[in-house]
């Protein structure tokens, strides 16, 4: 609904720059500049939200229509599909200078774990003394945030170190999000054995950190790590198979959220998301500990919790297989007024279409509602937006209400849906009298 566009409004946005900030203050609202972006996004939403309740509450309607049900609801629809799109855009912009910013968060965060390293290591070596294993896995994350950080510059425009791990969809993905987590500590732990076999001067302890890297040794974490990737690749070609076979309704977010990891498209938690991403960062834990107690070989992670993360693995294959859907028309009947007579449809009444899947997930702002057509014979017919206060009666998810248009001839003609996503629905014959 326009409430979640609301909340959208509060994510922080804007790229901060000198050039800007002669040009546009800190109030802009223009919605074309990184720097007023997210003030301009809010202004959209608030102007937005106060019109729908407006119009809900049955004021501001312009003499000329109010007399007429019909002109007055085809009128608010069209005002508020433009002032939905004013919102679109601008948090579209909102989430474009989002990204653009994200690359130095990134690049932060990765920094601040190698001080986080350096401070364990330290405090740790307390005693202990400090050892080649600690100097090996300091040069290790020194290199690897060094990568990341390259990385981040040359794909800043599209959020950092991050921009692999964001679907097509402008969402983070789950799968790819803990394939790379997978690949950026298993690089991190063959570094850690080349800085020691670099610092090593005998032979038996050259001998010791080779057969270290021995698949016998590994073979848990190299399994994991082969079908978190595979899963990975295998995902994103399920995806795209079902999403081009109509199979399955997506929808572009304006930007990707830490969330997308455990939830759905419309925002609703998705229990084999969230079973994966905790039992692989369980699993990822283990490792990374077993790593620090042996820094000389891979981390040996037992075969009954590499289990448990190929479990979980399948586990999330099989809910994306069974996510999603094509929407379905069940029914159409003439909408009824109460006091009205039953009576067969004629061109000009309203009919109610009852069905299934009709608002994809993610879609539940105005500016994606807007984008709803019925198809009545040869002719396309837009679903008007009915808005209540805090949201919208018509279109819903299971329930369309539209007008039969005066061009439609009398006679046997198909019903068809187009989502927002341009999904069909299946067609469904009705009958319109003169």
């Amino acid at each position: 609904m326009a409430v979640q566009e609301a909340g959208q409004g509060g994510a922080v946005a804007g790229v901060r720059g000198s050039g800007y900030a002669g040009a546009h203050g800190g109030g802009c609202t223009c919605g074309d500049c990184p720097h007023g972006a997210r003030s301009g996004h809010r202004q959209a939403v608030a102007e937005f939200l106060l019109k729908r309740d407006r119009f809900a509450a049955g004021h501001g309607l312009p003499a000329a229509v109010a007399h007429s049900a019909s002109a007055s609801r085809q009128w608010v629809s069209e005002e508020l599909t433009q002032s939905a799109e004013l919102v679109a855009e601008r948090g579209r912009a909102e989430g474009r200078a989002w990204l653009a910013r994200l690359w130095w968060r990134t690049a932060c965060v990765v920094w601040g774990l190698v001080v986080a390293l350096l401070l364990v290591q330290a405090l740790t070596a307390i005693g202990a003394g400090w050892t080649a294993a600690r100097t090996a896995g300091l040069l290790a994350a020194l290199v690897t945030a060094g990568a990341l950080t390259a990385a981040s510059w040359f794909h800043r425009a599209r959020g950092g170190a991050l921009a692999p791990v964001i679907g097509e969809d402008n969402r983070l993905s789950t799968s790819r999000v803990v394939a790379g987590a997978w690949v950026l500590f298993l690089a991190y732990a063959v570094l850690v054995l080349v800085g020691q076999l670099a610092a090593a001067s005998g032979h038996a302890e050259r001998d010791a950190l080779i057969a270290g890297l021995e698949l016998g040794r590994g073979a848990g974490v190299v399994t994991v790590l082969a079908v978190v990737c595979a899963i990975a690749v295998l995902v994103r070609r399920v995806v795209g198979v079902r999403v081009l076979g109509q199979r399955l309704q997506k929808v572009r977010a304006d930007r990707p959220r830490a969330a997308d990891l455990l939830t759905d498209d419309a925002g609703r938690g998705a229990f084999a998301d969230i079973q994966y991403v905790v039992i692989g960062g369980v699993a990822l834990l283990f490792a990374a500990v077993r790593l620090a107690r042996r820094p000389d070989q891979l981390p040996d992670l037992p075969w009954g919790l590499a289990v448990v993360v190929l479990i979980s693995a399948a586990t999330y294959l099989a809910g994306k297989y069974a996510e999603g859907g094509r929407p379905v028309i069940l029914s159409v009947v003439r909408a009824r007024e109460a006091g009205d007579l039953d009576a067969p449809i004629r061109t000009g009444d309203d009919i109610e279409i009852r069905g299934a899947g009709f608002v994809p997930p993610g879609a539940q702002g105005a500016d994606r509602l807007s984008r709803m057509v019925v198809r009545i014979g040869a002719v396309h017919v837009h679903v008007p937006l009915v808005p209540v206060n805090g949201g919208f009666v018509n279109p819903t998810d299971a329930v369309l209400r539209v007008p039969v248009p005066a061009d439609v001839e009398p006679g046997r003609v198909e019903v068809q849906v187009v989502t927002a996503a341009g999904v069909e629905t299946n067609r469904y014959a009705i009958d319109v009298t003169d």
